[in-house]
């Protein structure tokens, strides 16, 4: 049987303004001594981990970088010795010139050397094919102009309590032990994609399950009726729209938690809101389970080009 081993990965990237205004994209690329090869930051999973933490904490390892996660870039899959296989997932990760500037590189025994490349001089010093063909997909979105990204992730709350169980109003209803375990498990994957606002409908369940990501990004939640079940049983989108409108007319990363009812009424009007194509899509980014989770990635510069990619996390129960 063939061992199977999954790794994350990003390729960072930066601009540089000149100082006549111009801009131009610079990538890194890291050096290992130990293969003598040139790639990008990436590292196996560790116990318990899932792709986009794994990511972000490799690159943080390899380079020093914090980063976000922007758009899904592609997987890499390819053999090694041993009857195994390797699984490799990247995503785009932006970095502001000023962090770029000021980071202090440590060479280590993974790599010994990082450098900012041109974006028209990356492809030719990558050492593997796979890579070559993955960066082809960051420079399509490159080409488009649609690297500058934010992200709008679709949660579905957590595991609550039935409604026999709880005997008052069903917006009342906690979460069942198991839920505030996923409430807490949920913590590092949705912090990958570095949401800087975090709103939640005003149920008791939904606040709970965003309430252990709120600590840790030291933010507070935003309750609204404008994402309730409530509201959105007496038809009642005003709100609901009216809060997509804003979130893409800002261009910053949110989080919205709230009830699978509702969940395909917010994709579909954030296809709206950036002239997306409606479809089967966005009804299986929305078919989640309890702490299951979408993340929408958008063009911040050009945010009428619609949906760049999504990518849809099922907690697993």
């Amino acid at each position: 049987m063939t061992e199977e081993i999954f790794a994350a990965g990003t390729v960072c990237w930066r601009r540089e303004v000149g100082a006549d205004g111009s801009e131009r994209v610079r990538v890194l690329v890291i050096h290992r001594p130990k293969r003598q090869d040139v790639s990008f930051p990436k590292g196996k999973l560790e116990a318990g981990e899932s792709m986009p933490q794994a990511a972000v904490r490799e690159t943080r390892e390899e380079t020093g970088l914090k980063v976000r996660l922007g758009p899904h870039l592609g997987t890499i899959h390819y053999s090694l010795s041993g009857n195994r296989r390797k699984t490799v997932q990247y995503w785009a990760a932006e970095v502001s010139e000023k962090r770029a500037l000021a980071l202090s590189f440590r060479p280590n025994s993974e790599v010994d050397s990082i450098a900012w490349l041109p974006i028209e001089e990356v492809r030719e010093q990558l050492t593997y094919p796979a890579d070559q063909e993955l960066f082809a997909v960051f420079l399509r979105l490159a080409e488009r102009d649609l690297l500058d990204s934010f992200t709008v992730t679709l949660l579905r709350h957590a595991k609550a309590q039935p409604r026999t169980e709880n005997g008052g109003a069903d917006h009342e209803r906690p979460l069942t032990p198991f839920g505030t375990e996923q409430a807490e498990t949920l913590v590092p994957t949705l912090a990958a994609f570095g949401p800087r606002r975090i709103y939640a409908s005003t149920a008791t369940r939904c606040v709970e399950t965003v309430t252990p990501f709120a600590y840790f990004q030291h933010k507070p939640v935003r309750s609204t009726d404008a994402i309730s079940q409530d509201t959105w049983d007496t038809g009642d989108l005003a709100g609901l729209r009216t809060l997509v409108g804003k979130i893409i007319t800002r261009g910053k990363s949110v989080l919205l938690c709230s009830h699978r009812p509702v969940l395909p009424d917010l994709a579909r009007e954030l296809a709206l809101a950036t002239g997306s194509p409606l479809g089967s899509y966005l009804d299986e980014a929305t078919a989640l389970p309890t702490a299951g989770f979408s993340v929408f990635h958008l063009s911040r510069r050009h945010p009428d080009a619609g949906i760049i990619c999504v990518e849809t996390y099922p907690l697993k129960h």
